[in-house]
């Protein structure tokens, strides 16, 4: 018997959304860096093959998302004012450019260090009580100089030996996750992020500038391997009125 030919998916997402993803993914991943004039929508239009008002549309939708902004005798910009990067945006964007931070934006490592890991966080990593954990906390600002996220990232002890720069407290320019594939050979397969909404506690409170008790979004994010080996563990807080972004498609029933 002739076996038939797969017949190709249909991608029944509207085209002002597939390509307003498009571009929300060149600023994500900072190919679109902030500040950056965005694309007009005659420019969108052509580009993509849109009427001028779908491609209108699509520069609405990422105002309303807080990407971009008209500015008088600027046209409209790329703002990033509201967004908070995920651990996926990070992972996108130093895969597409190298860098994980746009430009003008920076992190500090505020500390580096082999501690007892917290219950819920050898639970997190899959190790067994007790066991100790890298510890590596940053803090994140903009071009303006204003905290935009506090993290702590987890790793398994057991990575001080092959992975000795994860205890530096220094920036690795290529991201931790791309070191330890360096250095174990393991490629990272697979990422997993949570958000919840939460409270500023005194300490937090204070390394993102607002007032204890603060409105926070809370965020989580697992990247393992093909084994299901948890490479890292991450946990993030950014300030209220930050947004995250997420693209899926819906199936057809």
């Amino acid at each position: 018997m002739r076996e038939s030919s797969p017949v190709p998916a249909v991608n029944r997402e509207p085209p002002y959304l597939q390509v307003a993803r498009a571009l929300r993914e060149q600023i994500l991943s900072g190919e679109l860096a902030e500040g950056n004039t965005f694309p007009s929508a005659r420019k969108i239009a052509q580009d993509f093959g849109l009427a001028h008002a779908t491609a209108a549309r699509v520069i609405k939708t990422l105002q309303d998302e807080g990407l971009v902004a008209s500015r008088p005798g600027a046209g409209t910009v790329v703002t990033r004012n509201s967004l908070h990067r995920s651990a996926q945006d990070r992972l996108t964007a130093i895969t597409r450019t190298g860098l994980i931070y746009p430009e003008g934006h920076y992190a500090v490592i505020r500390s580096a260090e082999l501690v007892p890991g917290p219950g819920y966080v050898v639970e997190a990593l899959g190790l067994e009580p007790d066991s100790a954990v890298i510890r590596r906390q940053r803090t994140t600002y903009n071009p303006d100089e204003a905290p935009e996220s506090t993290s702590i990232s987890w790793f398994d002890g057991a990575l001080t030996e092959n992975c000795p720069d994860l205890l530096v407290a220094e920036r690795i320019r290529r991201g931790t996750i791309n070191y330890i594939a360096d250095r174990t050979g393991r490629a990272l397969r697979h990422g997993r992020d949570g958000v919840a909404a939460g409270r500023a506690t005194d300490e937090i409170a204070a390394e993102l500038r607002v007032e204890p008790g603060a409105p926070v979004l809370l965020g989580r994010n697992w990247w393992t391997d093909s084994a299901g080996w948890v490479a890292e563990f991450g946990e993030s807080i950014a300030p209220e009125g930050r947004w995250v972004h997420y693209d899926y498609e819906i199936g057809s029933e």
